[in-house]
């Protein structure tokens, strides 16, 4: 049995090594959860002792395929209940995150299981990101980001790789929301900027805002 502060290294190291597959340093661990570094390799040696993760010194940590399943059953259980508080329960997609992760721990596989049938088994969130199956399979959309086009293309904003509220309510602010068609109208080499045209708006968009909006075409 996985302790809650467990399944969120494991989040952490899956998310940070692609999967969990390439071995990734506690210093990074340590800085994307904001923790000591010594913290963080009590932790994976604690994880290497039940066969979820491998661990070298100054070599970094990957995750066992026991490892890697069990971060992707965390994920789904996140990814699920925020497709349930957004559809069912009418949340903004800014309002789901911190729930989610209380959420994610709960260890009902039947309830999992039974959630995914009840709202017609979702194969991504509602913030584009994809929904792992149980066995932890899941299926990347085919998607760019939007700094990889050229200006007169356009796509449907199918993903965004920020999901903090902060930048959620931005786009909200801005009227952007997945599903939106986008074209690109302009594109300013000195700072990266945009100017992009929605179903119903004009809008200029730093280049942090575009690095994180995803869109397929």
């Amino acid at each position: 049995m996985t302790t809650l502060s467990e399944e969120n290294y494991l989040k952490t190291i899956y998310h940070l090594g692609q999967q969990g597959t390439i071995a990734v340093s506690t210093n990074a661990i340590a800085e994307k959860i904001e923790s000591k570094a010594s913290s963080v390799t009590d932790m994976v040696k604690k994880l290497a002792d039940k066969n979820l993760a491998n661990y070298v010194k100054y070599q970094g940590v990957s995750l066992t395929n026991l490892g890697r399943l069990t971060a992707a059953s965390v994920i789904r259980k996140h990814r699920l209940w925020e497709v349930f508080l957004v559809e069912k329960l009418h949340f903004s997609w800014d309002e789901v995150h911190d729930v989610a992760e209380q959420l994610e721990h709960i260890k009902s596989l039947k309830l999992v299981n039974e959630l995914d049938a009840f709202l017609g088994f979702p194969t991504h969130d509602p913030h584009g990101d994809p929904i792992p199956d149980k066995n932890g399979n899941y299926t990347l959309s085919k998607s760019i980001n939007i700094l990889q086009m050229e200006v007169g293309s356009q796509g449907v904003l199918v993903h965004v790789k920020d999901s903090s509220d902060v930048f959620l309510k931005y786009l909200n602010k801005t009227n952007l929301a997945l599903g939106d068609a986008i074209k690109i109208m302009d594109f300013e080499p000195f700072d990266g900027s945009m100017i992009i045209q929605t179903n119903s708006n004009t809008i200029n968009i730093s280049k942090e805002v575009a690095k994180n909006l995803y869109l397929s075409h």
